[in-house]
């Protein structure tokens, strides 16, 4: 079994402590929804998928869904900048092809190769781009840029619209979908090279 099964209430309260001692760094002050997650992770073939990267999995929600889904010779490398949500999935999650960073996302080229991966096949993201100083924001999606494969993408959800001139500046393809049955509602974007 790749991981325990998760106490929602403690995955809620540790979320919602973080949230009120790290406003910056969430988005929503309660983990995303199963709906935004199935309907992020649609866009995911997993039959060829072999390298994704996670940026701010939280509690994780999004990363046992990914771990469930994905080829067993596949690698998930998911970068976490709190102490606080590392801890929580390093206890949580146990799983080989799982490799925990605490390391901003502007890393995520050093740090693959580090692990010895060229590049990414798919980059999902929850991060609150929205309130990330712009250098930090165009770092980040430069580094996303260039390390993804020439065919692979880029997943993302926000609560608003302010990061679609960023992702037109940054991937050559931008789409946008809509998930209602999130708290907050979210936009999901899927952007390519």
């Amino acid at each position: 079994m790749p991981h325990r099964r998760p106490n929602p209430f403690r995955q809620f309260v540790l979320f919602a402590r973080n949230f009120l001692k790290h406003p910056a760094m969430l988005g929503s002050v309660i983990p995303s929804s199963r709906f935004l997650v199935r309907h992020m992770l649609n866009e995911v073939d997993w039959r060829s998928a072999k390298v994704i990267v996670e940026y701010g999995p939280g509690v994780g929600t999004f990363t046992r869904e990914i771990l469930s889904r994905m080829r067993r010779d596949a690698t998930l490398v998911v970068f976490e900048t709190n102490e606080e949500f590392i801890e929580h999935l390093r206890g949580s999650i146990r799983d080989k092809r799982l490799h925990l960073i605490h390391a901003s996302a502007t890393e995520v080229d050093t740090v693959l190769a580090d692990l010895g991966l060229e590049r990414a096949d798919y980059i999902v993201s929850g991060l609150p781009f929205r309130i990330m100083p712009p250098d930090v924001r165009d770092s980040v999606l430069r580094a996303t840029r260039d390390t993804l494969r020439p065919d692979g993408e880029f997943l993302l959800f926000q609560y608003t619209r302010a990061l679609e001139s960023p992702l037109e500046r940054f991937f050559g393809t931008v789409r946008e979908e809509f998930e209602p049955l999130n708290i907050p509602p979210a936009r999901l974007y899927y952007c390519a090279v």
